[in-house]
């Protein structure tokens, strides 16, 4: 063979494997609305810098005559490239390739990017629409699902890793994207669950569809599964590209700093009068936050689960910052098991890579309830004072209005290792409510038990205990509160404390691991 038929050779071998399942199967995947493996990987890497490896890596199954079947690249497209000029490596599974089943080869070049981005400290992102483990190959199928899940949480903490669930997601396919930092779904069209509506059907009687049992916005509201929902693969893939603007490359390096354009000496007039005069009115966090952070910009994580309670990424004076906040409107912002969860996670994702985190406080205490006690809030809500205590960031804490009791410890309290803690003039820092107190307080009690006009004598004591406890200065007295400042100073005071907090440095304990409270 010449050297021109060898060159002609390889160029029909990378034209056959870039026609993946074949036209027809190309097309059916368009009428459902999804893009194919290879067009989410264009979409998802800088124009021109995406990277192949293993294309013509295939299967050596010969059961159930599969060595008679050819899989294009057998069914997962792997490589590298740059995404806002950053270097990345991916996945992307073509669902038109045998539904993009898993199998020894597949899962085997899955492990090799995920170990060269451990090795070069780059992020992963895993685009997921399979039809689940290869059944032909039998149990190394399992071993290929079994190395991809020891490499997820081999790389936990040290490279970002992104899922993104583009179409179904069943059985143990469900546990890599579930391994890994954030998951994103795709409305109508992505799918998952560890039994199929079949199997639960047979199994148990239940009738439901897939949708119901494991669609996007299931997990997204109920679940906590998924992170964000997206409206179709092309929101979904540039939703990526932003997320990773806010992620270090790995657990070693910071974040590069985005030029915003956004005046570090900006006041916020507005947030002076945001907080109502009626402490049970509620107002939006988010446009608290909103009016902090650079140009308003709020790159929220978890938006539709334990609405409670905000968390997501902004920037302040250019650099990538954590932000964790009570949510008035649902709730009263009330703390629960899935605040609880949604917070921690997100602190321990922040600590992991770097990211300093603000927290926006204003909660009357944890939720009450029977289902909230048999359902653990005790060890859930342990996480949260877990995560604060364990993480070594800089974090800055923004007293707003409510910050009662146990509640008032674990929302980023300096006992728990805030580096700074600002109080607003309207926030209530006392061990609970005014009203509550009042009933408690056996003094109290007395003096309203034996007055004339009980009632009178109630709001008089109220009034009493809000004047005294149900303000920042008893705590700031104590040194507990680091300055008392006006709301429209909020954005000012944060820059400088991340300015000179910027280079901490603190070391925990030696030890092999923590054990959270699960």
């Amino acid at each position: 063979m010449t050297v021109a038929e060898k060159l002609a050779l390889l160029k029909a071998k990378r034209a056959q494997v870039l026609e993946m399942g074949g036209k027809d199967r190309v097309d059916k995947q368009h009428d459902k609305g999804k893009l194919t493996a290879r067009e989410r990987i264009d979409l998802l890497f800088d124009e021109g810098t995406f990277r192949e490896l293993d294309t013509f890596v295939s299967h050596r199954s010969t059961n159930f005559g599969m060595e008679k079947i050819d899989i294009a690249a057998d069914g997962v497209i792997t490589g590298h490239g740059l995404i806002n000029g950053r270097p990345v490596f991916a996945f992307s599974q073509d669902f038109t390739s045998i539904g993009g089943s898993l199998g020894e080869m597949h899962a085997a070049k899955i492990c090799k990017i995920m170990d060269l981005a451990l090795k070069s400290g780059a992020p992963v992102v895993g685009l997921n629409d399979s039809g689940g483990a290869r059944v032909e190959e039998g149990v190394d199928a399992l071993k290929g699902y079994g190395d991809v899940f020891f490499r997820n949480a081999r790389a936990s903490g040290v490279i970002p890793q992104i899922s993104a669930i583009m179409g179904p997601c069943a059985g143990g396919a469900v546990y890599s994207p579930a391994l890994t930092d954030f998951v994103f779904m795709v409305k109508k069209t992505s799918h998952m669950f560890i039994t199929s509506p079949y199997v639960i059907k047979t199994v148990t009687g239940e009738e439901t569809s897939f949708e119901e049992l494991g669609g996007a916005m299931v997990h997204n509201t109920k679940s906590g599964n998924a992170h964000f929902a997206c409206e179709n693969d092309e929101e979904t893939i540039e939703s990526i590209r932003e997320l990773l603007e806010y992620l270090p490359d790995n657990n070693m390096e910071i974040t590069p700093k985005v030029e915003m354009d956004d005046d570090p000496g900006r006041l916020c007039p507005m947030l002076d009068t945001i907080v109502p005069d009626d402490p049970r009115s509620p107002y939006d966090m988010k446009e608290v936050v909103k009016e902090v952070v650079d140009n308003g910009e709020f790159f929220e994580v978890h938006e539709h689960f334990a609405e409670n309670c905000i968390v997501g990424f902004a920037r302040l004076n250019n650099r990538s910052v954590g932000i964790i906040g009570n949510q008035p409107m649902v709730s009263a912002g009330c703390l629960d098991i899935d605040a609880s969860d949604k917070i921690s996670r997100f602190i321990r994702t922040c600590d992991a890579f770097n990211i300093p985190i603000i927290t926006f406080v204003d909660v009357p205490g944890y939720l009450p309830g029977v289902n909230q006690e048999w359902g653990g809030i005790i060890r859930h809500g342990a996480k949260l004072l877990w995560s604060y205590s364990e993480a070594t960031i800089p974090k800055f804490t923004v007293v707003v209005r409510k910050n009662y009791g146990g509640s008032y410890v674990a929302m980023s309290s300096q006992h728990l290792g805030a580096d700074m803690v600002f109080a607003w003039p309207t926030a209530e820092i006392a061990v609970m409510g005014a009203k509550g107190a009042v009933e408690v307080l056996s003094g109290y009690r007395k003096e309203i038990k034996e007055a004339e006009d009980k009632e009178a004598k109630t709001k008089e004591k109220i009034a009493q205990y809000e004047e005294t406890f149900s303000v920042p200065y008893m705590a700031a007295q104590r040194g507990y509160v680091d300055d008392v400042i006006l709301p429209s100073e909020t954005r000012v005071r944060l820059i400088d404390a991340l300015e000179v907090l910027a280079s901490k440095s603190e070391t925990l304990p030696p030890k092999k691991h923590g054990n959270i409270p699960q």
